[in-house]
């Protein structure tokens, strides 16, 4: 795995959803925060997205717009159109109530993903409440062919469509993040995550972690896969990904080894042993102190 793919995997909690909303003007949707991260994408006609604060944004055939942490906003055919929906409607309790069927001037595909916000991934937490990613010829091709394949399968399930349908989501999110990265370097060098995953040496290391996680790793050793001196290392890595080398490690260890208890039935001596933990005492130990409570404990809370 990537850093990035390993970013969202160890925050999902259920599997993605999608529909297509046809409206006709006048309308005027709005849904409330939500635990996770949704998308629309402009398939026929016009519309404008309002944020609970901030200035409207109007979206045409081809935009792209991603919520990645889930925030509340509204979807409309003009700013000064009235909203309905309840108040505790969200990306995926929209369908029902919007659909204008032949008369739809307005065609919208929208997905949402149920992901665990109370510990994001350093590189979510950089993340904007609202990524706009404008329609532009040639450009993010990949995504656009993502968006067709994902329109194309709900419009037209067949055999085995479900399945299908959750895969593109999970392409569609990887591609809108990797286009928002790569959009960081437009105006100038990249900074925070968008540079960390620029750098070779740093990438290296950070691979290094999430490929083995148990690995007896010290300063020296991830600095040698970096290619770099021991203080070279540590000073470029605590500078770009914002935790020192172990810091970040330690994170990694207990956000995966939480993903584990959450949605496996291995045993807490296995999750401490492949998150390097030689004891079931000391993984436990180091557990709380991250999260407050005993793993098995965390274990049955998480799925309550």
């Amino acid at each position: 795995m990537d850093v990035l793919s390993d970013a969202i995997g160890v925050m999902r909690t259920g599997r993605p959803h999608s529909t297509e909303i046809r409206k006709h003007a006048p309308w005027g949707v709005r849904t409330e925060p939500f635990s996770g991260a949704g998308f629309h994408v402009v398939l026929a006609g016009t519309c404008w997205l309002i944020p609970q604060e901030g200035t409207a944004i109007a979206l045409s055939v081809g935009d792209v717009v991603c919520l990645p942490h889930g925030c509340g906003h509204a979807l409309a055919d003009s700013p000064s159109t009235p909203l309905t929906g309840a108040p505790s409607a969200s990306l995926r309790e929209m369908a029902p109530s919007a659909d204008d069927g032949e008369r739809a001037t307005t065609i919208l595909l929208c997905g949402a993903y149920t992901l665990d916000q109370t510990r994001p991934h350093p590189l979510f937490e950089e993340l904007p409440e609202i990524i706009h990613l404008p329609a532009r010829l040639g450009h993010r091709t990949p995504l656009h062919t993502a968006v067709n394949l994902l329109g194309e399968e709900i419009a037209n399930p067949a055999h085995g469509t479900e399945a299908v349908v959750s895969a593109l989501l999970d392409i569609m999110l990887l591609y809108i993040l990797r286009a928002w990265l790569d959009e960081q370097t437009d105006d100038g060098p990249a900074t925070g995550w968008a540079a960390t995953l620029r750098d070779p040496a740093i990438t290296a290391a950070l691979r290094h972690i999430h490929q083995e996680p148990a690995g007896p790793w010290t300063v020296e050793a991830l600095g040698a896969k970096a290619g770099l001196s021991r203080a070279a290392f540590s000073r470029r890595f605590t500078s770009l990904v914002g935790k020192p080398p172990l810091g970040y490690l330690t994170w990694w260890r207990m956000t995966l080894a939480a993903q584990l208890l959450r949605d496996t039935d291995k045993p807490v001596q296995t999750v401490g042993q492949r998150t390097g933990y030689t004891s079931e005492f000391a993984f436990a130990k180091a557990f709380k102190r991250e999260y407050g409570v005993a793993p098995g404990r965390y274990r049955k809370q998480s799925r309550r």
